[in-house]
């Protein structure tokens, strides 16, 4: 027994002083300082350069037009006219231009805008932080719609012959509403019955957009796709996949904007690597109208794998008839217009 006893002891000893120098080891590889990386291998790093370059031969627009001063410090969302003009929402108020870049008209709203929409008759609807505002073709308001509730982030409107679709991130939900601000449906929801998926959305962004086909398109950033839904809230199909390649999406949650062509394909905006890219109506990759190079400077390009690494860069696109394609660059706070190159 008292040879048992002694084994034990000196077992216990040895573990103790293998814990000991394991730590010390430890203590002596810790990079406190962060001054040898994260350790990861190679294929865990991005090469910025190498993504942010995009073959000219993808390239099928051109800058077209002197840029927009929207004179906004924080510009946040943008809306083209059945007849051209260019709206633009920010700070505390929307900004009426013309395409030359001449202001037109000013709604002072009092209280910072986050989604913009002009319908085809000339009204105007502005998301705030809870609800949505209207206004007329002059700028006159015509209603302040019911609060959606205090947890509503409203990021994006879009406007029908007869529904008005408000995404709310706070809420992830759409809601379908008729023109007068009454909600009809609630779109979005896991429902199994709906083959509804529910949305992930890990940051402030949460685009949609009404397509000629009838179907509702909602941007689905935390899983890097595009949704089509009914107007009755049964999802359909989506398109768009992970990936760091130029036809597909990166991050932590992109694209962040869409807007509709008048073909019937889609114009994408992407945070953290900047790019505005265009996908046909079946959601295939085709081109693209700016790099990143076009777009921001070499610091701003990165690959946000978290949502506060890119709070900013979540650049706007509108479209209008002829297809020009309006870009409204939140950093710089303007507008730039491009065009299809011809030939190409």
């Amino acid at each position: 027994m008292k040879r048992r006893k002694i084994d034990v002891n000196i077992l216990v000893g040895l573990l103790v002083a293998a814990a000991v120098v394991v730590g010390i080891v430890s203590v002596v590889k810790l990079d406190v300082a962060g001054n040898r990386g994260s350790g990861l291998g190679k294929e865990f790093t991005y090469d910025i350069a190498k993504l942010a370059h995009v073959d000219p031969n993808l390239i099928v627009y051109e800058e077209s037009a002197e840029p927009i001063s929207t004179g906004f410090t924080a510009a946040k969302a943008i809306a083209i006219s059945a007849e051209g003009s260019v709206y633009v929402a920010g700070d505390g108020s929307v900004r009426k231009f013309a395409a030359s870049g001449a202001l037109l008209d000013e709604i002072n709203l009092g209280q910072t805008p986050g989604c913009l929409a002009v319908a085809a008759d000339g009204t105007i609807f502005v998301g705030l932080r809870d609800h949505v505002e209207t206004y007329d073709a002059q700028g006159q308001p015509l209603s302040s719609w019911r609060s959606l509730g205090s947890d509503s982030i409203l990021t994006s409107i879009a406007v029908s012959p007869e529904d008005v679709f408000v995404a709310d991130a706070g809420n992830r939900l759409v809601f379908r509403c008729d023109r007068q601000g009454n909600v009809v449906a609630q779109i979005g929801a896991k429902d199994a019955a709906r083959n509804a998926p529910g949305f992930v959305i890990p940051s402030g962004y949460f685009d949609l957009a009404v397509s000629a086909d009838g179907l509702l398109r909602v941007v689905n950033p935390g899983k890097l796709r595009v949704d089509a839904y009914t107007f009755d809230g049964y999802f359909e199909f989506s398109w768009g996949h992970r990936s760091v390649e130029i036809d597909g999406f990166c991050g932590c949650c992109n694209p962040v904007n869409i807007a509709v062509l008048p073909d019937g394909g889609f114009v994408t905006c992407e945070k953290g690597l900047v790019r505005v890219k265009i996908y046909d109506s079946q959601g295939e990759f085709e081109s693209v109208v700016a790099s990143p190079a076009q777009l921001v400077r070499d610091g701003d390009v990165r690959v946000c794998d978290l949502p506060e690494e890119c709070q900013a860069g979540g650049f706007d696109v509108a479209v209008d008839n002829t297809g020009r394609i309006f870009v409204l660059d939140t950093i710089k706070n303007v507008v730039r217009t491009f065009t299809r190159t011809k030939g190409r």
